[in-house]
Formats: C-alpha cells, sequence, structure tokens
C-alpha cells in the first residue's frame, strides 16, 4: 500500500499522457459478469419491486442508479469507520448513465455518515473508455464535496491504481488539497486491505477478484504480495466474533448480556453521556486490538484505568458488528426492511413483536443497549447525539444480510427501525 501523490510532473506532459492513456486493455474489458448482481440478503426483499432491481422500486428517483450496485456500505473497518465502496467495473456505458445523479447518490449514502469519520475504497479495475466520466465531470464533483464531506474521510483507498488514475491524480494535483491528498492510499493486491477492512465484509464484485488473482500469479515467487496471516484458532476465552449463546454459556452468573457490552456501556454511562460526538470518532487501532486480545484471553478489562470514551465505544461497536449472526438476526432482515410499510399507529406493538421473537440473549442484549442509547439521545443538546444520529450509527451494528454488505435501499430502512426503536423504547420494552 502506497501513496505517490507527491510525486510531480509537469502539467504538460501530464495532459500529454492522459489523452494517450488507454484505461484498461481489451482483456480487461471481458471479464465475465459477477455470479449474481443481487446479494443473497436482498433477494426477498426486492421481490416486491422489479425484478431486474435488488435495490429500489422502478418509479424511485434513484433506481437507474441504485440497480447497478455501484455504491454500497459495507460495515465498519478496523478502525471502527464505516466503508463506503465504489466499484468502477460496475458503471455502465456513459450513455446508460446519468453521472449527476450518481454524484447526487453518492452524496445522499455519505450524508449518512460525514458527521463520523469514514473510510471510502474505490475499486478502480474495469474503468474503460467506454464507461469513463468526463475529466470535467471528475473536477466539477471534486469541487461538489464541500468541506463536510472531506473533514472526516479518514482515508481513500484506491485499489488496483493504474497509470491513468496516477496521472489523473497528478493532473488535478493543483485543486487537490495537501491536507485531502495525503489521505490518498494506492492498494495494489487486494490482500493489502486486510489491514485496514476484513475483506469477507466487502461485497467484491468476481470480475475485480479474478484480476487480483491474476495479477498474483504473474508475479514471479520473489515478487509475491504479502500474504495475511493464516487466521488463529478460536481462543478457549474468545469474546469477539462468538455466538451470544456460547458467552452466556460460559459466564458463571449465567448472564444473558456479554461482558464486554455490561463493561463498555456501564463506563459509558458513568464518563460518556456528556461526550460531544460520542460514538461519532474512531480510536487507535493498537488499542483496539490490545484490548480485543485482553478479553480474548479472558483478562479482565477495566476502562477507567484507561480513562478513553472512543476507545469504549469503538469496542462496543466493533464487538456488535464481529457477531457471527447480527444481534436482530437474519430471520427478522425482511420484516425490518419492510417495516415502512407497518401503519404508524401499529408500529410499536409490531416492533415488540418482532424484539420478543428473539433469542432471550438477543433481547436482553438489545434491550441493555436501548436503554443506554436513550440516556444518550436525553443529553443530546451536550452530546449532539440524536435518536437519528444513534440510528446511522448502530442500524449497520444491529442488522446485515447474510454476505455483510448493505446497499444505500437496504440501509435506509434499517436505520429507520433503529430510530423508530430508540423513539418508542418505552413502548417496546414494556
Amino acid at each position: 500500500m502506497s501513496s505517490e501523490l507527491l510525486v510531480d510532473l509537469g502539467d504538460d506532459q501530464a495532459t500529454a499522457q492522459l489523452g494517450q492513456l488507454k484505461l484498461t486493455t481489451i482483456e480487461d474489458q471481458q471479464w465475465p459478469p459477477d455470479e449474481s448482481t443481487l446479494s443473497k440478503s436482498e433477494a426477498d426483499v426486492s421481490q416486491q419491486f422489479d425484478a431486474s432491481s435488488p435495490h429500489l422500486p422502478w418509479d424511485h428517483p434513484f433506481y437507474d442508479i441504485a440497480r447497478h450496485q455501484i455504491i454500497e456500505v459495507a460495515g465498519d473497518d478496523n478502525f471502527g469507520r464505516k466503508v463506503i465502496v465504489f466499484n468502477a467495473c460496475r458503471m455502465p456505458p456513459q450513455y446508460q448513465l446519468d453521472h449527476h445523479k450518481l454524484l447526487m447518490y453518492l452524496k445522499g449514502t455519505l450524508d449518512q455518515y460525514v458527521e463520523s469519520d469514514y473510510t471510502l475504497i474505490y475499486f478502480h479495475h474495469g474503468l474503460t473508455s467506454e464507461n469513463k466520466p468526463s475529466l470535467s465531470w471528475l473536477r466539477d464533483a471534486y469541487k461538489e464535496f464541500d468541506r463536510k464531506y472531506k473533514k472526516n474521510i479518514k482515508a481513500l483507498y484506491i485499489v488496483h491504481p493504474t497509470l491513468f488514475i496516477k496521472t489523473l491524480l497528478i493532473l488535478f494535483k493543483p485543486i487537490i488539497s495537501f491536507k485531502f491528498g495525503r489521505k490518498i492510499n494506492y492498494v495494489s493486491y487486494l490482500k493489502e486491505l486486510e489491514d485496514v477492512v476484513k475483506c469477507e465484509q466487502l461485497l467484491i464484485p468476481a470480475r475485480v477478484k479474478e484480476y487480483d488473482n491474476k495479477l498474483s500469479a504473474s508475479l514471479k515467487s520473489s515478487a509475491q504480495p504479502p500474504m495475511s496471516p493464516p487466521r488463529s484458532p478460536p481462543l478457549p476465552d474468545q469474546v469477539f466474533g462468538v455466538p451470544l449463546t456460547t458467552l452466556r454459556q460460559r459466564s458463571v452468573e449465567d448472564d444473558a448480556v456479554p461482558v464486554v457490552m455490561r463493561d463498555t456501556i456501564d463506563f459509558l454511562s458513568e464518563h460518556g453521556l456528556e461526550m460531544e460526538g460520542i460514538f461519532r470518532r474512531s480510536a487507535n487501532v493498537t488499542l483496539v486490538k490490545d484490548v480485543q486480545l485482553r478479553y480474548n484471553s479472558g483478562t479482565t478489562v477495566d476502562f477507567r484505568e484507561m480513562e478513553d470514551v472512543h476507545l469504549a465505544a469503538v469496542i462496543l461497536k466493533t464487538f456488535l458488528r464481529e457477531l457471527p449472526e447480527p444481534l436482530l438476526t437474519y430471520q427478522l432482515y425482511n420484516d425490518i426492511v419492510n417495516f415502512a410499510s407497518v401503519p404508524s399507529d401499529s408500529q410499536a406493538a409490531v416492533m415488540k413483536t418482532l424484539v420478543e421473537s428473539l433469542p432471550e440473549e438477543n433481547y436482553a442484549s438489545l434491550r441493555y443497549l436501548v436503554t443506554f442509547l436513550a440516556q444518550v439521545s436525553a443529553n443530546s443538546e451536550v452530546n449532539k447525539m440524536t435518536n437519528s444520529n444513534l440510528a446511522v450509527v448502530f442500524g449497520p451494528n444491529l442488522l446485515w444480510g447474510r454476505d455483510n454488505a448493505m446497499s444505500l435501499s437496504a440501509i435506509g430502512p434499517i436505520n429507520n427501525f433503529t430510530r423508530s426503536l430508540l423513539d418508542q423504547q418505552h413502548l417496546v420494552f414494556t
């Protein structure tokens, strides 16, 4: 992984090279299509819409953009930051895509997360002379994203960069701020992304995977990309990534609420309720890994000794996100994504029925979490975390599809359900 933006070429040279570049070879353009354009988790949900779209109803203003799955939301990275993915290979030919709408759709996705730290991953492979946007559009797009979008983006990872994209960034160097330029990183192989995010949670297009395999195979053995270490077998006291039922069975007191949730929530209840932006900031990744290791080794963790509110907040989100099955369970996925169709006067009763159908450990943990989040929102004038803001943060950590990645169309309903749950928690958990 590298950042090469400081390489300097004269503007004339860069412009000349840009005009001569081919984005991809003919061979690159002939990669087989993805196995499916419809994510497994959304297949049932989308049947109520047009069969050709995994996203929005045909009359939705962004239907023609969303159906291509160019933009995806993929949980949190290793630093606790939301991950937004842009797939160039899924962009159709220029004449089939309204690039202004694409820009608005991207802004609509980012608008949900720009108040928090976030990461953008751009899969460059598949951008061809047929589907590339114009240089003027790229320039206008960069200018369209004002400071609120650039402030909290902590990293932009460009995967499989080509000479074209590198030269393009040099050409745009005069209008790219130095601070933003430092956030751009080149990623040559998918394995390098493991330092940032678990690749299994990204819905990486099949043609991108095949291209990555081709690149790796073409290298000499001495130049192979660094291999990620093999996954260690679960530790005897493993806490992260372990089912709630297993954690309860290990609990001496048969506690249905996992110790990580009790530790973090108890600490945050005492020290974090008036912290502005609580749950919106990332934490030191070394500290996060250290705390996870301590929990997984059976060591007692006392957040009062560390006095780091953001660390405890990230640990809580990470624990929820690493559950083998989401707290709200796959079984409720369709009910929750379709929750907006429930009449407003029946929503509290329906939510109560849904959460009471959860396994006992899930119900107890959800109630413990929501009760705490109600305390957080009660202090929203100080901490700026309303129920809507909390829903944006916790929605994707409470429910996701079986393939981990979610489109904007799935994220919206999940966040709305989470907000309704927080708004009416006093009726749901009685």
